[in-house]
């Protein structure tokens, strides 16, 4: 089993010429602004306070780079944050495209909150992730808020929405860790993947 020990913030990057080149596999990291993001970063590198946990949405404005060893973790801007201009949303798009066009990512982690529908935002980063074939898997995050049955039917629902197997998909909870070991052996094979190639 993978175990992440050192990981520690290489750097933040808010422009093409700014991303890193790197012989180790990129795991992107995105979702919509407060869906835990930060907190599923700290839970896979085991720190607390690597990536910024804060109440306020929209934090994330950058690429920020994390390297764990094998492999680097790039946290994308959140999307779909309605309190931010229309100019800095699009700007953060861009971002994400450009990040995406470059073939920046080996493998993408697309977190969405388990407890409520997949929004129009999610449903469009996953139909683009398709249309570029970018491999991905969903990350179904604060499964700790509702309950087992509750969570396997969310699954199958989200499964649904964007059209993938509910084996693609991982329910985890930064509070109690559920699922940390399925997203490990997921970026296990991400990185034994890439060795091969």
């Amino acid at each position: 089993m993978l175990n992440i020990t050192n990981a520690e913030f290489l750097t933040s990057a808010g422009s093409r010429e700014q991303f890193i080149k790197t012989d180790k596999p990129v795991i992107a990291v995105c979702g919509k602004s407060n869906v835990g993001k930060s907190s599923f970063i700290n839970m896979v590198t085991n720190r607390k306070k690597l990536a910024r946990v804060s109440k306020d949405p929209g934090r994330t404005r950058l690429v920020n780079y994390f390297d764990c060893g094998t492999f680097i973790l790039a946290d994308l801007p959140g999307y779909g944050y309605a309190s931010v201009s229309k100019q800095e949303k699009l700007k953060w798009a861009k971002l994400i495209e450009t990040f995406f066009a470059e073939k920046r990512a080996d493998h993408v982690f697309a977190l969405c909150d388990i407890r409520h529908d997949p929004t129009a935002d999610d449903r469009q980063m996953i139909e683009y992730l398709y249309y570029n074939i970018i491999p991905f898997t969903v990350i179904a995050t604060k499964a700790d808020k509702i309950s087992k049955s509750a969570g396997n039917k969310s699954v199958i629902n989200i499964a649904s929405v964007y059209k993938c197997g509910a084996g693609n998909i991982i329910a985890v909870s930064s509070q109690t860790r559920q699922g940390l070991e399925d997203v490990l052996l997921r970026i296990q094979s991400v990185t034994e993947k890439s060795a091969d190639d």
